[in-house]
């Protein structure tokens, strides 16, 4: 084989404003070339211990079960589906986007009886119609969507939703993907049972780690179950062991990622969460203004609107595929249009950590104007 036809790496320089891979924040690229040492190395597990740390002030926890499985944001949807369910379990998800959808594929594969509550794609669900549903039967859990990244729509009164779940002995997974570190997530005050999200989105790092968080109250069911999780790879009775303090081989730890995983976090930390919500609400402000001027109103009501990631409806003047393409081509940028019920109906323009920044939206906002001119 003729090696010199396989040339240095040089991708374009892309403004990622779509719905994931966000922009990854300099410092966390620079972490990732730090030398690597082994999975139980002294070092290697001071980063762990600093990462969960980390992770617990993010997912605002005192939770002892809060790691990063190694996989993307799906893997994290997986974990925390696969080590609540048990085959003949009922279960109930809302499904309000495609990330609901995805949710009721995994449990069923579970072998779980799997019942949904459906709401059209963009809108939200009310506490009292989740209430009402758990009313009909037993459930083993109820999970949802916080920030459903195929709409744009953030998912309010989780308090209430956990409230009514955990009255009818339900446990409940929530699917933070899309919010952690962008918007609020309040694990111990929400009371919620399980929590996941994704390294790809606000967290400003490469895709391929997912933090997962898991109370004691499910945690005491995991240690009591009647048969074993049906993923060996994801089962968090044997992850804890690495995590924990028995430091117990169960994979090799993708080292540069959890470095990647530190360093994001850090930033998070240096910010503070108020003023990082702060700064994705006002540039989200920003963005959906600019959107309004020129006809591409966003699409998801005001007061559900994710600051995050945004959807707006597409204009008969554009064109979904060609559109996209001439950003792309023309201004280095990549944004996403919709999929699933909402192909080729809104584009998804997402603002998430390091990428939410008022010169990216005056970039996107002055390209747009030049395509609908």
């Amino acid at each position: 084989m003729d090696a010199s036809q396989f040339k240095d790496l040089n991708p374009s320089p892309r403004v990622l404003l779509g719905p994931g891979p966000s922009m990854v924040h300099p410092r966390v690229l620079r972490a990732m070339a730090t030398p690597l040492v082994g999975y139980l190395d002294p070092e290697f597990l001071a980063v762990m211990n600093e990462t969960q740390q980390l992770l617990r002030y993010v997912f605002q926890t005192k939770n002892e079960l809060t790691l990063p499985i190694s996989g993307t944001g799906s893997a994290g949807m997986e974990a925390a589906l696969c080590n609540l369910i048990e085959p003949g379990d009922d279960v109930l998800i809302a499904v309000n986007g495609f990330f609901g959808e995805r949710m009721v594929e995994m449990a069923r594969r579970y072998g779980a009886n799997v019942d949904r509550l459906d709401r059209p794609w963009g809108e939200i669900f009310d506490p009292g119609e989740i209430e009402q549903h758990l009313a009909q039967k037993k459930y083993k859990l109820l999970a949802f969507v916080h920030a459903e990244t195929s709409t744009g729509a953030l998912q309010s009164n989780v308090q209430d939703i956990t409230a009514a779940a955990h009255r009818r002995g339900a446990f409940v997974v929530m699917d933070c993907v899309t919010s952690l570190g962008g918007a609020p997530v309040q694990v111990d005050d929400w009371d919620v049972d399980v929590a996941y999200s994704g390294t790809q989105k606000c967290l400003s790092c490469p895709p391929g780690l997912a933090p997962i968080t898991v109370n004691a109250r499910a945690r005491d069911f995991l240690r009591a179950r009647k048969t074993p999780v049906g993923n060996w790879y994801l089962d968090l009775t044997l992850i804890e062991k690495y995590w924990g303090s028995e430091r117990t081989y169960h994979h090799t730890a993708p080292i540069t990622l959890n470095y990647a995983l530190r360093e994001g976090l850090r930033i998070v930390a240096e910010e503070g969460l108020a003023a990082r919500f702060a700064r994705h609400r006002a540039n989200a402000e920003m963005l959906w203004a600019g959107l309004e001027e020129i006809d591409l109103p966003p699409f998801v009501p005001l007061k559900h609107r994710l600051p995050s990631l945004t959807t707006c409806a597409l204009s008969p003047r554009l064109d979904d595929l060609g559109g996209r393409k001439r950003l792309l081509d023309d201004y280095n940028i990549e944004i996403a249009g919709g999929f699933g019920q909402l192909k080729g109906k809104i584009w998804r323009i997402g603002l998430m950590g390091f990428g939410s920044r008022r010169e990216n939206i005056a970039l996107l906002l002055s390209a747009l104007r030049k395509l609908m001119s």
